[in-house]
């Protein structure tokens, strides 16, 4: 069975981040600091990378990613494409002699 846990440092607003989990009181998303981990940094490093984070965010973050993961695949997935599409647009746009 698993467990729920109470993530504090964790929230969901419409108007942040198109309502992805972020870190409370920021507009850093749970989705970075996971993807980060995944990439293999520590959360000391996480942290240090994000220096406005405490460490007790960080590990709250990583709880809530592992907490949710089809959440967290489908967000990183969403943003890999948007990055791509994002990508293949402009350097159509450098093809067609445009910025």
């Amino acid at each position: 069975m698993k467990t729920l846990t109470e993530h504090s440092y964790v929230a969901c607003a419409k108007g942040v981040c198109g309502g992805e989990p972020v870190i409370r009181g920021t507009r850093t998303a749970v989705r970075i600091i996971a993807e980060n981990w995944r990439a293999g940094l520590s959360p000391e490093e996480i942290q240090a990378e994000y220096p406005h984070l405490t460490l007790a965010q960080v590990f709250d973050a990583l709880s809530y990613a592992e907490d949710n993961p089809e959440e967290m695949d489908a967000l990183i997935a969403q943003h890999h494409r948007a990055y791509e599409k994002g990508v293949a647009a402009s350097a159509k746009r450098r093809a067609n002699g445009r910025r």
